[in-house]
C-alpha cells in the first residue's frame, strides 16, 4: 500500500502528485484554507497532503491506521523539519472538540462506509471543528462507476499491490442500483494455496443526496466542485468535491 501511494502511473492509492498540488493550491487560493488553520488529515496516510498543508503555514494532524505510512511520514516530517503531529490510530476513534479549523479527507473514502458509519464520522468531525469550521472532502458519483464498469476477469501477478509474491487474482463486480452501492471482489491465491477473500464496497452520490446528509449531521455546503483542484461543478461529473460548514 505504501509504494501504491507513489506511484505516478496511477491513482491506485493516492491521486498523482501534479493532482495533490493543484488540490492544495485551489484550497488555499480559494481562501477556502488559511495561513494558520488548524488542520485535521484524516486518512493521511504517509502525508502527501499534511507535509504540502505545512509548508504553507497550517499546523497539521495526520491520523492514519497504517503504521508503515505513518512512520514513512513521520521520518519524511524530521527530514523537512516540518512540525506535523502524525497518528497512527483508526480515525473513528478520535476525541477531539472544537479544536480544528477545517477536517480534510480526500479521495472518497466516505464512499466507503455504511450509512451508520457515514454519520458516525460525520458526527465525529462535527465536533472536532470548532465554531464555523469546515469540512472538506470528496464523493464519487454513479457516472464514475457506470464508466468503469463490472470488472469480470482473472490474471496472475508476479508481485504487486496484493502481495509481493506469485499469485492468482480473480476479480469480479456487483452492481445493487437500488442502494448506488458497487461491490468489487477480489479472489487472492498464493502460491501455497492459500486463499484470502477481498471486497471493496463504494457507495456513490450525488449533490442532493450528499447535500441532505450533510444537513441531517449538522453541515451547510459552501461550495461544491467536480475536483478538489477547484473544476467547476456540473451535474454528470465523475467527482464531486464538497466544503462544507459546521453550523
Amino acid at each position: 500500500m505504501l509504494e501504491a501511494h507513489f506511484n505516478q502511473a496511477h491513482d491506485g492509492a493516492s491521486r498523482r502528485n501534479a493532482e495533490i498540488e493543484k488540490t492544495v493550491f485551489h484550497l488555499i487560493t480559494s481562501r477556502v484554507l488559511k495561513k494558520g488553520d488548524r488542520i485535521l488529515d484524516l486518512g493521511c496516510g504517509p502525508g502527501l497532503y499534511s507535509s504540502r498543508l505545512c509548508f504553507e503555514g497550517m499546523k497539521v494532524t495526520g491520523i492514519d491506521l497504517s503504521r508503515r505510512s505513518i512512520d514513512y511520514a513521520r521520518a519524511q516530517a524530521e527530514r523537512d523539519g516540518h512540525d506535523i503531529d502524525y497518528i497512527c490510530a483508526d480515525f473513528f476513534n478520535i476525541d477531539y472538540k472544537e479544536t480544528f479549523d477545517a477536517v480534510l479527507q480526500v479521495y472518497g473514502e466516505i464512499c466507503t462506509f455504511s450509512d451508520e458509519k457515514r454519520d458516525l464520522l460525520l458526527s465525529l468531525v462535527h465536533r472536532a471543528l470548532k465554531e464555523n469550521g469546515i469540512f472538506i472532502f470528496d464523493v464519487s458519483t454513479r457516472e464514475l462507476r457506470m464508466q468503469e464498469g463490472l470488472k469480470n476477469r482473472w490474471y496472475f501477478s508476479e508481485g504487486g499491490f496484493w502481495r509481493p509474491g506469485r499469485h492468482l487474482v480473480l476479480e469480479e463486480g456487483f452492481d445493487y442500483p437500488e442502494n448506488d452501492t458497487w461491490l468489487n471482489q477480489y479472489i487472492i491465491m498464493d502460491e501455497d494455496g492459500e486463499v484470502k477473500v477481498y471486497r471493496l464496497w463504494f457507495h456513490d452520490y450525488s449533490l442532493e443526496k450528499i447535500s441532505r446528509v450533510l444537513e441531517q449531521n449538522g453541515f451547510r455546503v459552501e461550495n461544491a466542485w467536480n475536483s478538489l483542484s477547484g473544476e467547476f461543478y456540473r451535474k454528470g461529473g465523475d467527482w464531486i468535491a464538497i466544503d462544507a460548514r459546521k453550523v
